[in-house]
């Protein structure tokens, strides 16, 4: 019987680690984690309170209401994986808005937060069997992973899907608004203090700049399954 893994795909901003993340479970029959949407929902609460706007950043309010956030992934049949809650309220669709991902790095670099977030992590993947996705899962929350996969494309090819994928959901964006907060949020996400993205010694690079969604899909899926089969034999 196949042994199962842990596995940690971590990368830049807008590089469609949770779509292939979200394939890989559901064909391998594993639990997902997206746990960028956990940071998502922390920043789309603290929004709502006001505390963070685009002229304001009141952190002891945000860190004083974080016992008051309760975040769950609940399983959709229908989907196939699970979606975030936020106090028992569906936020998935919110959370990707624009407005969010302006702010959600910022959030993100809070210690406390990602103090929480990162003891939640660690005990939904316990029991291995998981596909998590995120910044630091392969360097911080899962060190040990059984196969780490790190996800980056060319800063262009990245803006050019954010650009698509949010005109599809009917918001008016310029390319360039998106093509600045994906770099403000990789300047962001690579230089905070606290568990900054970088790729793990040893995860493997995918650079998916000029590939096809099906193209990842099949590379990602053959990297997991020659790492099951090499632990279980």
């Amino acid at each position: 019987m196949d042994k199962k893994i842990t596995i940690a795909i971590d990368g830049y901003s807008s590089t469609g680690k949770s779509t292939v993340a979200k394939q890989l479970a559901k064909e391998l029959g594993y639990i997902y984690v997206d746990t960028g949407a956990m940071y998502r929902a922390v920043t789309l609460y603290v929004m709502r309170k006001l505390f963070v706007t685009d002229t304001n950043f009141d952190e002891e309010s945000i860190l004083r209401h974080l016992p008051f956030i309760n975040l769950k992934f609940v399983f959709d049949e229908e989907l196939g994986h699970g979606e975030i809650y936020l106090n028992k309220e569906n936020v998935e669709k919110e959370i990707r808005l624009l407005e969010v991902s302006k702010h959600v790095s910022k959030v993100s670099a809070l210690p406390k937060v990602r103090e929480m977030l990162v003891k939640l992590q660690k005990e939904m993947g316990k029991d291995k069997g998981v596909v998590m996705d995120g910044r630091d899962i392969g360097t911080v929350v899962f060190p040990d992973a059984d196969l780490k996969i790190f996800m980056t494309a060319s800063t262009e090819k990245r803006a050019e899907r954010r650009y698509k994928e949010l005109m599809e959901k009917g918001e008016n964006i310029s390319y360039d608004e998106i093509l600045e907060n994906v770099k403000e949020r990789d300047y962001l996400d690579t230089t905070r203090k606290d568990s900054p993205l970088r790729k793990a010694d040893d995860a493997i690079e995918v650079d998916n700049s000029n590939m096809s969604l099906e193209e990842q899909y099949e590379k990602v899926v053959k990297l997991a399954k020659d790492k099951i089969a090499q632990v279980s034999a």
